[in-house]
């Protein structure tokens, strides 16, 4: 398990019972409200593209991947 601290380009992921790469990751820190991880995720499989939001602290499965 991996925090969002831990986020990074080129992470692998499991979300939504899918495997992504984080392809683009910014933390996003308002003056008002909590921080968050805004992430663009190409799921491994099928290619697609999708964007999320983590809140900070959230817990992520990362998984290892090999080409």
């Amino acid at each position: 398990m991996a925090s969002t601290s831990d986020i990074r380009n080129g992470l692998c992921i499991r979300y939504n019972h899918d495997i992504y790469k984080i392809i683009e990751f910014l933390h996003v820190k308002p003056g008002k409200g909590p921080a968050f991880v805004r992430t663009k995720l190409r799921s491994v499989t099928t290619g697609k593209v999708i964007d999320n939001t983590f809140s900070a602290g959230h817990k992520i499965e990362d998984v290892r991947v090999e080409t």
